[in-house]
């Protein structure tokens, strides 16, 4: 494995992070705020580091599997480290595990936070914190994929470790075009939101900051009660309506503006998700009316955006969902887990995964009563192979046993159980709020520093989808 390969493709990385450090820098410059020089220097921490393997490693006309798994997982790693700096260096709550947490939770678009007072961060802090989102969201292996002066390979090796290989089957692009395909839709749903909620009256920094989390489904606010301090029905539809529409595959809305199939009129498994949130909704607001939490009408707005930030993995909040009744908060656990669909921005085990694991419950079914039966899985015409299938039910196994590995461990530690089951589910999935000490007005700010630690391990296999991780471990350490 050639380590001087890694380091160029990690400083192509660090430069892109860099691009947002200096936008972030110029905001706190303008406003004559005291994160100017955190933001200063970690800008120049990332353009010194990032352009010295530029200046020594040549072109690369190929990647193996094993460097490009390494690339990713590194360029994980190596954001959130230079993401935690500002943080650190400015101070206030953000210790050194604190800085790690905040910065992990961003750019995995988690949205947890250990912040109990976010209005009190300057601005340019704040648009660096919904930055690491934005980053995050797409992914900063897809944005770098977009400016790669190298050869086909390298960005196929790339795009092939960063995406799962159902979300690929949607994608029947080259490299390149599938990153275009990507930030096209990405940017553009970016820029309509932050049009909407100017319009709505949020002011343009909160309306930038917001679309920036909502369409990578991170979940950061400016407010310390997240969107219920708006207290405004127009801005919670426009942020429900983009929520829904990150959640779903980009793949399928870029084919549905390009006049392609599969689209959002005749997939099936889109229609099949919305079917889901919907029910979901109808259920939610029955039990809150009939439980006497809100009336009618307030119990389909709290019911419809809790259920919605939930089920995408944004996690904004307009209602503390800690005092909901029981079966209401198990609807919201079940959306935790399961969340959108693959080629989104969403995280969880993902709707195809479910959508896939019931269709093959039914073609075993169907096999016990005909062994010699030839039965595929389709899911929107293409069809998938046992190697998929299998692939999909290892997954979801090693999903649960992470999940519930966490939990036991975090429990170790004094956590009561509904927190630490919460907890567990919401960082796996890149989900943000739980419920108990982690609540959706809460924070993750007095849980012990070794759970705080463990639950960013969990975000970052929630985002990079464990496998990921597995491979990168397995790789014999001789070949460095």
């Amino acid at each position: 494995m050639r380590l001087e390969v890694i380091f160029k493709f990690l400083g192509f990385i660090l430069l892109f992070n860099a691009l947002f450090l200096l936008i972030s820098f110029i905001i706190s410059a303008f406003s004559g705020e005291s994160s100017v020089i955190p933001l200063a220097y970690s800008m120049l921490i990332c353009i010194i580091f990032g352009l010295f393997p530029m200046i020594f490693v040549g072109k690369v006309e190929y990647l193996s599997f094993n460097e490009g798994i390494s690339i990713v997982v590194y360029g994980w790693l190596i954001t959130c480290v230079i993401g935690s700096l500002p943080y650190l260096m400015w101070g206030g709550e953000f210790t050194l595990i604190n800085s790690w947490f905040e910065s992990v939770s961003g750019f995995t678009t988690t949205g947890s936070s250990i912040l109990n007072d976010v209005e009190k961060l300057p601005k340019g802090l704040l648009f660096w914190r919904s930055s690491t989102h934005w980053i995050g969201g797409l992914g900063v292996i897809m944005f770098v994929l977009l400016i790669l002066p190298t050869s086909q390979n390298p960005r196929l090796t790339l795009i092939n470790t960063e995406m799962s290989d159902i979300s690929r089957s949607t994608f029947q692009y080259r490299a390149r075009k599938t990153a275009y395909v990507l930030a096209m839709i990405y940017a553009g749903l970016t820029v309509m939101e932050t049009l909407l909620l100017t319009l709505a009256g949020m002011g343009l920094f909160d309306a930038i900051n917001h679309s920036f989390a909502t369409i990578a489904t991170g979940g950061f606010s400016t407010r310390n009660l997240s969107i219920a301090a708006y207290n405004q029905l127009s801005i919670e539809v426009i942020i429900m309506l983009f929520m829904i529409l990150s959640g779903i595959n980009f793949g399928i809305l870029f084919n549905t503006v390009s006049g392609k199939s599969p689209n959002i009129f005749n997939s099936r498994i889109v229609r099949a998700y919305l079917f889901i949130l919907l029910a979901g909704i109808v259920v939610a607001t029955t039990d809150l009316y009939l439980e006497g939490v809100y009336s009618f009408s307030q119990s389909l707005r709290a019911a419809a955006f809790q259920v919605i930030s939930l089920g995408t993995t944004t996690g904004f909040a307009t209602q503390a969902t800690e005092v909901w009744p029981s079966f209401t908060q198990l609807i919201l656990i079940f959306f935790t887990i399961q969340c959108a669909m693959v080629g989104s921005t969403s995280g969880g085990l993902k709707f195809d995964r479910i959508f896939i694991f019931f269709k093959s419950i039914v073609k075993q079914v169907k096999m016990m009563k005909h062994p010699n039966a030839v039965i595929t899985i389709k899911v929107d015409n293409i069809s998938l192979d046992d190697q998929r299938e299998s692939n999909v039910m290892n997954f979801i196994v090693l999903y649960v046993i992470t999940f519930f590995i966490t939990t036991l461990i975090l429990s170790v530690f004094n956590t009561d159980l509904i927190t630490a089951f919460s907890a567990s589910i919401a960082t796996l999935g890149n989900v943000g709020p739980g419920f108990g000490q982690v609540s959706s007005l809460g924070n993750y700010a007095d849980l012990p520093v070794f759970s705080k630690l463990v639950l960013t391990f969990n975000m970052l296999l929630g985002r990079l989808e464990i496998l990921s991780i597995i491979a990168f471990l397995t790789i014999r350490r001789k070949e460095f």
